[in-house]
This record gives structure tokens, sequence and C-alpha cells, in this order.
């Protein structure tokens, strides 16, 4: 319902390799920290967005996401649904061009804020079970 084939082929494939993913630490036991794996696996970029900063994957964390100097293709939402909302917000004020709300994570308002800015959006999906799929 919260992402057509189409957008998530699109996200997944032509939206850009850099991937903000908030919530994503040094954890193992996370489920952040397997799917970020994935998507450096099939060639993605990612960046930690978390409070404690952390370097997870080889790549710097920052604090927030207006902290990253560089563009953001997609911002990965690995917060609780309360919380994520304002971070759809945060990513349409840097200019990602897409949000992406992992599994569980779902919020209506932010899905209509996103979409209405111009980004594409999926939610309560996890592109870590999407991309072997594509094939």
């Amino acid at each position: 319902m919260y992402g057509d084939a189409e957008t998530v082929r699109r996200i997944l494939t032509g939206t850009g390799d850099t991937w903000a993913v908030v919530g994503l630490s040094t954890n193992e036991s996370r489920a952040a920290h397997g799917v970020a794996e994935v998507l450096q696996r099939y060639g993605k970029r990612v960046v930690p967005v978390h409070p404690k900063a952390q370097t997870v994957h080889g790549e710097p964390g920052y604090a927030s996401l207006a902290e990253i100097p560089f563009p953001v293709d997609v911002v990965d939402v690995f917060v609780n649904s309360h919380l994520a909302g304002q971070v759809a917000d945060e990513a349409v004020a840097i200019g990602a061009k897409a949000v992406w709300f992992q599994l569980g994570v779902v919020d209506e308002s932010a899905w209509e804020r996103t979409r209405a800015a111009g980004l594409d959006m999926v939610m309560d999906r996890c592109p870590a079970i999407e991309l072997p799929r594509l094939g």
C-alpha cells in the first residue's frame, strides 16, 4: 500500500547510491546493522545517522541528517513510528530524493507530507528484502 513495485524499483535502482541510515549504530543485534550490510553488498554507500555518530561498516557516522556534508539520495529510517515523521521532514529539508520507512515504521501524515514535497517514499518495507527480488 505504501510503496508500489515501480516506486520500490525506482528507489533501489535509479534514485542514487548514497543512503543515510537513521538509527544505524555499532549494535550488531539491531536490524539496521544487517540491512546496512546488505545495502553495501548491493553497491550502496551507507551513511550512519545516530546521536552517537559512530563509524559503522567503515563509514563515519553523523549525529543528524543536517550534519552530513554531502548530498544524500535516500533516507532509510529505523526509528520508532512516533519519531519517523520528524526524520522524513529532515530528509525533505536536506534535499534527499526519497525516504524509506522500514518494516513496522508507519506514519501516514509523514507519508502525505513527503510525497507532497515531491519525494518518492516507501513505508513499512525493507530494502534488504526487496533488493534480491529485483533479480
